[in-house]
């Protein structure tokens, strides 16, 4: 019997858990999440251009993540030695002060447990031929649940404040039972879930409206959404 390597990854899946040495020191990931949302983002390789970028942006915006109970945890295909060096390198560049830890994944062990490797850019490879971590992101809930997975080619930079919005989104969600229309920000209107019937729906949104059975909509302002004030 051949080993065909781990389940692949789908939303609702629980997220694998692993041991794994970062620049914040050593983790064990299911304690790490906690109580907390997590968001997990890969790198192919240390000093990169585009993940340099990337890395930058979301330094920036981690204070807007832990105010939502969110914590940020990246991963690169190299040692923590060289983490520390490029970690220098993106606080200079982007004028920010990288705090969340980066996992060392030089054999690719999470990488390999998270289905990161790219299978399609033949040049993502390093000097041995191995394909490199592709930049995929994984949003977590507090009950280890992978509620988001995305993933991005080599070329193209992830967009951080889509991420966030996400959360948003997510959180927004489980709290008022309500889904979000498409390019949704805090403050926007939202659908109420086709699981609440009309006469529930009335209670708790009384200012909704049905646009089509399928399709009712009700206001429901920044402050009640998962935006801290």
């Amino acid at each position: 019997m051949t080993d065909k390597g781990p389940a692949p990854l789908r939303l609702g899946s629980i997220a694998p858990n692993f041991k794994a040495e970062t620049t914040r020191g050593p983790i064990d990931f299911h304690e790490f999440i906690g109580d907390n949302w997590v968001v997990l983002f890969s790198h192919p390789e240390d000093y990169t251009p585009v993940c340099t970028t990337e890395l930058g942006a979301f330094a920036k915006l981690e204070p807007e993540f832990k105010k939502r109970g969110v914590k940020l945890i990246g991963l690169s295909a190299n040692t923590i030695e060289s983490h520390g060096g490029w970690i220098k390198d993106i606080n200079e560049i982007s004028s920010c002060d990288l705090q969340f830890p980066i996992i060392g994944d030089k054999q690719r062990q999470v990488a390999l447990a998270y289905d990161m490797l790219d299978q399609q850019d033949a040049t993502n490879v390093d000097e041995k031929g191995i394909a490199f971590t592709i930049r995929s992101v994984f949003i977590i809930d507090p009950k280890k649940t992978i509620r988001t997975i995305l993933s991005y080619p080599a070329s193209t930079g992830r967009n951080s404040a889509e991420v966030l919005r996400i959360v948003d989104s997510l959180q927004t969600g489980d709290k008022h039972k309500v889904t979000t229309p498409i390019n949704w920000v805090p403050g926007d209107d939202v659908i109420v879930h086709p699981s609440i019937n009309n006469d529930k729906a009335k209670e708790l949104f009384p200012q909704f409206k049905a646009i089509k059975p399928y399709l009712r909509v009700t206001p429901l302002p920044k402050e009640q959404t998962s935006v801290p004030a």
